[in-house]
């Protein structure tokens, strides 16, 4: 959000400026809102004088919107609640207004964003770049574009050279004919008589002299234009290998890096629209100094003249093979992984794509690609070119698909929707590796043909690790594995290396990244929630950050060994915290009412200094995936600081922790001093009402309908009005069978309840 943390700053004039940029075509809220999201768009690579570039922009508009529902479905309270309302609004205006224009939506956002950028560069009087992360991308992208116009005036250039050369190499040929009929007429001079020979042949001997004279300047001229060609071809082609390092070394692999950390719950890795599109360039250009060294090769042939040419020629074009062979076998890639954790018996999906499938015509011809898992010493085997016996570590049904070209998105891929892997064979684990630190592979490969058989590729990739898993239970320690890998695994290496111990900051953004992912919140984990977790893994009371800056955590200390004096592991623990956090404290997590990562003898110094009734929540110790109440109360003797047993996912799938909270009287304040109502009542099952008429229970979110309506819905005859007195109660008033029926919100005649409680 760097330029609009910087647009927000800005003021008098400056700030008028900015904020005559929003109006009713796009709120100043949704900007707001958004911000981080659309400072992250790649807006300016859609070209707006482009009407086939409206299929993207639709795309962009679709996502906007999806955005802004998102956002408005996360909004919670009273103040939540008219945010909701009006980032619904502003989704709803927005497909109205751009739906059939989504370029117009396009334009608009590339205005705001550089008129911005320009204030805030105007009002800090500094000529470095604002935008953080958006200009430096900004900045590469005009590099990239700007290379990719230079080789498209190399490759005009030598087209243009091309031309000219065989046009004088046709009229070279020509002269070179007539030279022929000159000399065919001299010879022919033998059979006339003397004196007509010495008539004529004077004039053809000077004419022969004369073009024998210019084809021997001619020829070292088109000698000349040849190397000079050539020339500018290695030049071009030089370019080329830079901009496609670039591309494919750097921007490529760098995709396949966020999408390895999207694995861990980081940001989306992005579309491959604008991959593709450079790509589809690259292979674009090369394609055409192919055709143009094959078509120099071809005038080499046509008029051999001695010189180096032709081992130039040959070099080139061995150099524009390897170009494009690296450029297709490069893109071959995975789209959609499948997933890390793979479970046998149970269907999953991939996507693998290529991104120059349709600039290369690849579709007219759809290949075949075919899916296969193997172990990591086999991925190790396959990419140093050993030969492997085709042999695989298990059997993956529905592992063959075709590739199809989607013609409005101009893309080229193959999704396997219905792959299930049948069984597994496993390699015998070193010392105390188990079953869930194996790490295999998916292999796709295929095989296709560019212009048109004029080139063969065997193309294979390899998708990021997965663990495979033949119960549950094992699903806790394989995510342990798979968390590792993506976290600190480095490009280029030997599958699948990675380091055994790491920096214990790095290991906690790999944990925070994953924590709000999974509880799918904003709220991450806080230097103090670290610092607790840096205790708990290292079994060190220091309070002070910076001394774990330096320690290190290994693997078997991760997810190995047990913490000390407990039966699971540092993640065991943690990855209960995260599943209950997950799905049934959310809520409360995101309103800050958890502090969770804090230790028993924490709780008792912070809650000793508080008044009677003082709670706080905090992540049990003791049982993996458990939260307790500690509060201060009243002892006959002296204040104590007293511990529930531990709540876990089964306690809360029969009660919620608010209604849990609300039961207990003695629970006053939540840590420090908020009324527990204040925090929790929005959370609280409704009460019921009672009538005392008709004996029959309603939700007193009910009272919108008309009492007397309320008996006629469940089937009784009208027996009260609006104004008879009503008897609160609830659940926990009424014994029995009946007030479990009660707490799932049933309304049923007293008499039922009354069976039930008898039964």
């Amino acid at each position: 959000m760097a330029v609009w943390i910087q647009a927000q700053q800005l003021q008098g004039d400056a700030l008028h400026q900015m904020q005559s940029l929003y109006g009713q075509h796009f709120p100043i809220e949704v900007r707001h809102y958004l911000s981080q999201w659309i400072e992250g768009q790649l807006w300016d690579v859609i070209d707006l004088e482009n009407p086939q570039e409206e299929f993207k922009a639709k795309r962009l508009l679709d996502s906007l919107i999806q955005e802004l529902q998102n956002k408005a479905e996360h909004q919670v309270g009273e103040d939540g609640f008219l945010l909701k309302i009006k980032l619904g609004h502003y989704a709803s205006q927005l497909k109205s207004t751009y739906d059939r224009c989504p370029l117009e939506l396009v334009r608009c956002i590339k205005h705001i964003l550089y008129t911005e950028q320009r204030l805030v560069r105007e009002a800090t009087n500094s000529s470095s770049p604002v935008g953080g992360l958006m200009d430096s991308m900004s900045q590469k992208y005009q590099q990239i574009n700007q290379a990719f116009e230079e080789l498209r005036l190399m490759t005009q250039d030598t087209e243009n050279d091309l031309r000219k050369l065989q046009h004088n190499q046709e009229y070279f040929i020509i002269q070179y004919q007539e030279s022929l009929r000159i000399q065919a007429q001299l010879t022919s001079l033998a059979t006339l008589p003397p004196a007509d020979r010495q008539l004529r042949e004077p004039a053809l001997l000077s004419k022969r002299a004369t073009v024998e004279a210019w084809l021997t300047r001619e020829a070292n001229t088109l000698q000349k234009y040849r190397l000079d060609l050539a020339e500018k071809h290695q030049k071009t082609l030089q370019l080329l290998r830079k901009q496609q390092t670039i591309i494919l070394d750097d921007e490529l692999i760098q995709w396949k890096r966020r999408q390895q950390l999207a694995g861990n719950g980081g940001p989306p890795e992005g579309g491959l629209d604008i991959l593709q599109s450079w790509c589809e360039k690259l292979a674009e250009t090369i394609w055409q100094n192919r055709q143009q060294i094959r078509r120099a090769e071809h005038l080499r042939q046509q008029l051999p003249i001695p010189g180096p040419i032709e081992e130039l020629l040959n070099e080139l074009n061995s150099t524009i093979t390897d170009i494009i062979s690296a450029l297709v076998t490069s893109t071959f890639i995975i789209e959609k992984q499948p997933p890390q954790v793979l479970k046998t018996q149970t269907k999953f999906a991939a996507t693998v794509r290529l991104l120059v499938g349709g600039k290369l015509n690849v579709h007219m011809n759809p290949p075949q690609v075919k899916a296969t898992i193997i172990s990591e010493q086999q991925a190790k085997a396959l990419l140093k070119n050993e030969n492997t016996r085709n042999d695989s570590s298990g059997e993956i049904l529905n592992n063959n698909c075709v590739m199809e070209y989607h013609q409005t998105t101009g893309t080229l891929s193959a999704h396997f929707r219905n792959m299930s892997l049948k069984r597994i064979k496993r390699s015998d684990r070193r010392g105390a590796e188990s079953v869930t630190e194996e790490k295999f592979t998916i292999l796709f490969e295929s095989q296709f043909s560019v212009g048109g058989n004029e080139l063969v590729f065997q193309v294979k990739t390899l998708s990021l690790p997965v663990v495979v898993i033949v119960h549950g239970s094992q699903d806790n320690n394989a995510t342990a594995t798979v968390l590792w890998d993506n976290a600190f695994a480095e490009p280029g290496r030997v599958p699948f290396l990675v380091p055994d111990k790491v920096l214990w900051p790095q290991l906690c953004d790999a944990i925070n990244m994953k924590y709000k992912a999974e509880v799918q919140s904003n709220r991450g984990l806080s230097e103090e929630n670290l610092v607790f977790l840096a205790q708990k893994a290292f079994s060190i009371s220091s309070n002070n950050p910076d001394d774990y800056r330096n320690m290190t955590m290994t693997w078997s200390q991760f997810n190995r060994e047990s913490l000390p004096g407990r039966n699971f592991t540092f993640w065991q623990w943690f990855d209960g915290v995260m599943e209950l956090t997950k799905k049934h404290l959310k809520p409360h997590w995101n309103d800050g009412a958890i502090l969770g990562f804090v230790n028993k003898q924490q709780a008792q110094d912070m809650l000793m200094s508080k008044p009677n009734g003082t709670f706080l929540l905090r992540f049990s110790d003791s049982e993996i995936g458990g939260i307790t109440i500690a509060w201060v109360a009243e002892n006959p003797n002296k204040r104590m600081v007293w511990n529930l047993m531990p709540y876990t996912t089964k306690d809360f799938s029969i009660r919620s922790l608010a209604d849990r909270i609300s039961d207990l009287n003695h629970l006053l304040f939540l840590y420090p001093d908020r009324p527990k109502d204040e925090v929790f009542s929005k959370y609280y099952t409704p009460p019921l009402l009672f009538c005392s008429s008709c004996c029959f229970f309603v939700m007193s979110s009910c009272l919108s309908v008309s009492v007397p309506s309320l008996c006629l819905m469940a089937g009784l005859t009208p027996c009260w009005t609006q104004t008879e007195t009503l008897t609160w109660m609830t659940p926990w008033t009424l014994q029995g069978t009946a007030s479990g029926a009660i707490s799932y919100g049933l309304s049923l005649p007293i008499s039922l309840f009354s069976q039930m409680a008898i039964m």
